[in-house]
């Protein structure tokens, strides 16, 4: 286990900062240059993975391919006693997770400027033939500033980019709570699964909840592929139905219905009143003004109370036989 203060190659460990599925994140002293550096190192079920040296071989070059405000600037990768490890800048921000732990649900203005902000940055990424396939908060720092900066690419989707399979996970790409639909069927997915993740982080933004929730994650992704998608101006009363409709046609379970690209999306954004707000009447609760007796709890009652009349009348119908017998 690495400590604070410990020597990494020529990294001095500083903290701590995150953990995830693969890997551990320190902020390290670069003793060589200076400065204070992001490190990425395998967390104990991944190493002596083969496969986590061509993670973090793609990741580096997938973020030197991209040079923009809003993506992690990768600085090099290598290897100590063994075990692989990446180097990427040092950036001064809390996670996106935090502020939504911290202030979600957020009024819909600010809420829609950073979400725009991860749109601009993830049309560049797809404008350079990169497909993120796993944007989440964890994977997002805001800057003291309000920028949004992207982080780890390292499921990250290029033109010639091979499958890689890792000995200590499923073939599943992504994090269940922002999967879209194909990448649970395991397909691999495209730039519209980006779209979907970030209007899955846009509904967490606006409601303070994921859209699908479950007691685990084969039931958050089955709700992906199966579930109704709830509406969100019934969610949360305030939201407009076109926010409502961007943020639904950004989660369709069919690609062909989303938005083909972030500049779409973006362009929604810009100008809410073009958005077809159609999209909307096939989502889950009660249309607006509709009547209690067209809703799902009437239908549950009436069912209900049928229910209980054929006991009763089964009941009867057993008595009067025995009385007759």
């Amino acid at each position: 286990m690495i400590q604070v203060g410990d020597l990494f190659d020529h990294y001095q460990i500083q903290a701590h900062v995150a953990q995830g599925g693969m890997s551990d994140i320190y902020s390290a002293h670069d003793l060589l240059t200076g400065r204070t550096v992001a490190l990425k190192i395998p967390n104990e079920t991944m190493i002596g993975d083969p496969a986590q040296f061509e993670r973090f071989r793609r990741e580096l070059q997938v973020m030197n391919t991209l040079q923009h405000p809003a993506i992690q600037r990768g600085l090099g990768s290598g290897q100590f006693n063994r075990t692989p490890y990446l180097v990427t800048e040092w950036v001064e921000g809390s996670s996106l997770r935090t502020l939504i732990q911290a202030k979600a649900p957020l009024p819909s203005e600010e809420a829609t400027d950073l979400v725009r902000k991860i749109a601009e940055a993830m049309a560049y990424c797809h404008d350079h033939g990169v497909i993120d396939r796993d944007l989440k908060p964890e994977n997002i720092l805001i800057t003291p500033e309000g920028q949004p900066v992207i982080l780890d690419f390292g499921l990250a989707l290029t033109a010639d980019a091979r499958r890689v399979t890792y000995a200590n996970l499923s073939a599943v790409a992504g994090t269940p709570d922002y999967m879209a639909p194909e990448q649970v069927e395991g397909q691999r997915g495209d730039q519209r699964t980006d779209i979907y993740a970030l209007g899955t982080i846009f509904y967490e933004l606006l409601a303070g909840k994921t859209p699908f929730g479950g007691d685990n994650n084969l039931a958050v992704m089955a709700q992906h592929v199966q579930g109704i998608l709830p509406r969100l101006d019934r969610e949360r009363p305030g939201i407009s139905p076109q926010l409502a409709a961007i943020v639904a046609r950004c989660l369709q379970r069919n690609p062909e219905d989303r938005f083909q690209d972030m500049h779409a999306l973006i362009a929604a954004l810009d100008h809410p009143e073009t958005v077809d707000l159609t999209v909307l009447d096939k989502l889950a609760g009660p249309r607006a003004g509709g009547r209690f007796w067209h809703s799902q709890a009437f239908a549950a009652i009436v069912i209900s109370l049928l229910v209980m009349a054929l006991i009763v009348v089964i009941a009867l119908v057993a008595q009067k036989l025995r009385g007759a017998a």
